[in-house]
């Protein structure tokens, strides 16, 4: 049996279901931990393809766990389905225009990710039907990636630990596979407690929190000189206190996030954000609490799967895009171009052998759709932002791939990316990663040495012990 054949006929044969299904996520553009139609449309079409369904993963009500088959090996494939708050826009326009249904948007293609995840399972689990394969697949629907990072709750409860390896996807605008690492990140949420009294008539019986926040604050600022440059600090103020000037603030809040390159790193730098708190309270006079939010690891690359996804990206054709889908990328291209970088890719500025082959195939990035496999390339380097797929591959071998849905150079989580969700370019590079995804997935199933490679290169990454992000005090 030809594999990529088989996988190739199966998702195309299925792309018309798996098209309007991530048009209706797009639709619902449900934002964290609200995916309650998006979860349910997924559940039901694995339902209908045979799957065991259940909801519920780590607490989680959105959460989906979809098995077929049993025993080991058992092999995960990762989807997501949230939305982003305050991003609305039009799809298929190229100008900036407010969707009157919604406040959200798909600005980070979760409503493909979701679906092109779907793809893949399906198709596997076709493939182990015809070939008499033998394990488990399970497909993983986490919400909240935007918003709660759900895979760092699920690792932490020991659900992937089980697994012989996890794949998974994000839209890009590149076929490349993903190597490398994302930052590690820890967000706590300060709330400072004060005396509230009449500004004018009582001002030396006040206590304000809001100054709390304030002087908190500050001493970050100052702090941001005499940290590493693996590590950075973002915050946004939660609760001022009122509306009013001429009364104290006897509440305020301020919600901070921790970056580093490493767990162990991030926790350092939040231990010194603690003490700018605790100072900032004790300025004031006022009293602070600490609340745990959420928190993500830093992502472990594993070159053996990455190798194996890149070969398989190669068995497929790429998508082909028609004229009017070169000209509406090239409107939107038209939007951001002033901030367009040189060249597409994660890693380019790596390699000059990289860089010059990058260079050549994406017309030295003039191109508005990067129809070619970037050349693979593994890396170490920690790329700026989170993800809580980290989580996943501090637990088991992991591996990811990005496929075109977006033009060059879009800004991430952008109304350019929501525009081109509902796209003919989106709906080629989900299905085009469904593929590739599915086709990894049989091999990880049937190849055996496959398997042990990369649990040999998993173990020896993770010799020294993991960290997890999450506060043993959280109580969900």
């Amino acid at each position: 049996m030809n594999k990529f054949q088989f996988i190739n006929d199966i998702v195309e044969h299925k792309a018309d279901l798996l098209c309007d299904a991530s048009d209706k996520i797009w639709e619902y553009a449900e934002v964290s931990l609200e995916e309650k139609k998006s979860s349910e449309l997924i559940g039901e079409i694995l339902k209908n393809e045979g799957f065991e369904v259940e909801f519920g993963a780590a607490g989680f009500d959105t959460a989906i766990t979809a098995k077929f088959g049993s025993g080991s090996p058992k092999i995960a494939i990762l989807g997501e389905y949230d939305a982003l708050d305050g991003i609305s826009q039009m799809a298929n326009v190229s100008t900036k225009t407010a969707n009157p249904d919604s406040f959200s948007g798909h600005g980070c293609g979760h409503n493909l990710l979701g679906i092109g995840s779907l793809a893949a399972a399906v198709a596997t689990k076709k493939y182990m039907e015809q070939s008499k394969a033998v394990g488990t697949l399970i497909y993983y629907g986490c919400p909240g990636e935007e918003g709660c990072g759900s895979k760092a709750f699920m690792a932490y409860e020991g659900i992937f630990d089980e697994l012989d390896a996890a794949l998974c996807w994000h839209p890009g605008d590149t076929n490349e596979v993903q190597s490398g690492s994302y930052q590690a990140s820890i967000q706590i949420q300060y709330d400072f407690h004060g005396i509230s009294a009449h500004a004018a008539g009582d001002p030396e019986n006040g206590r304000s929190a809001l100054d709390g926040v304030e002087l908190m604050n500050m001493g970050v600022q100052f702090l941001r000189e005499h940290i590493p440059h693996t590590d950075c600090l973002h915050y946004a103020i939660l609760n001022t206190g009122g509306i009013s000037p001429n009364v104290v603030q006897a509440e305020a809040s301020v919600l901070y996030m921790v970056r580093s390159d490493k767990v162990s790193k991030a926790k350092k730098l939040l231990a010194r954000v603690d003490k700018i708190a605790e100072g900032a309270a004790m300025m004031t006079e006022t009293t602070v609490t600490r609340k745990f939010i959420d928190g993500t690891s830093d992502t472990l690359s594993n070159s053996v799967i990455e190798k194996n996804l890149y070969e398989n990206m190669k068995g497929f054709a790429l998508p082909e895009y028609t004229a009017e889908e070169y000209k509406f990328a090239e409107e939107l291209t038209e939007t951001y171009k002033n901030i367009k970088p040189a060249l597409p890719g994660c890693f380019t500025n790596d390699s000059a052998e990289l860089k010059s082959a990058v260079k050549e195939l994406s017309n030295d990035g003039k191109s508005v759709l990067n129809n070619f496999i970037m050349p693979y390339y593994h890396s170490d380097k920690a790329l700026a932002g989170s993800t809580d797929v980290g989580d996943t591959s501090q637990r088991t071998p992991t591996a990811q791939i990005s496929t075109v849905c977006w033009t060059s150079g879009s800004p991430g989580h952008s109304w350019q990316n929501v525009a081109l969700g509902k796209s003919g370019i989106a709906h080629k590079g989900m299905l085009y990663a469904g593929k590739v995804l599915a086709a990894s997935a049989v091999d990880l199933f049937e190849n055996e040495d496959l398997r042990k490679a990369a649990m040999a290169e998993f173990k020896e990454t993770t010799k020294n012990g993991i960290e997890s992000p999450i506060e043993q005090s959280f109580k969900k």
